[in-house]
């Protein structure tokens, strides 16, 4: 049986992931461009919904955080790329301002099994 393009993989326990905290992981995936590059993500809780996106500006590719489990900006509001400043809205991904407006973060499929926190690529 052929293995599926973008499998879902566990991330963490449901309980981990607390309010205010970010659970970074690495995919399973590699990118695409460049080749076999690793790809990381993060994990939050927004409004108490849970949230994950790719951890890649889309202006430059490079991850956001400034230190690890570091994504929000000086006030908490937004996801904020430590490189160029670019603020990104926590429930949509979207960027609001700097280099990249208009553009969005890669959201990440997630779901709760059996206890844990599981996350793909989208199709």
């Amino acid at each position: 049986m052929p293995e599926q393009p973008n499998p879902w993989q566990t991330v963490c326990a449901l309980n981990e992931l607390e309010p205010g905290q970010f659970v970074e992981f690495r995919l399973s995936v590699k990118a695409r461009e460049p080749e076999g590059m690793p790809l990381t993500g993060f994990l939050f809780l927004e409004q108490g919904r849970a949230k994950a996106y790719l951890n890649q500006c889309p202006h430059l590719g490079i991850e956001l955080n400034w230190m690890p489990g570091r994504f929000r900006d000086s006030d908490g509001h937004f996801i904020q790329c430590s490189t160029h400043g670019a603020l990104f809205k926590p429930d949509s991904g979207e960027c609001v301002a700097g280099p990249c407006q208009g553009d969005a973060l890669t959201a990440l499929d997630i779901r709760e099994q059996d206890g844990h926190w599981q996350i793909r690529l989208p199709d």
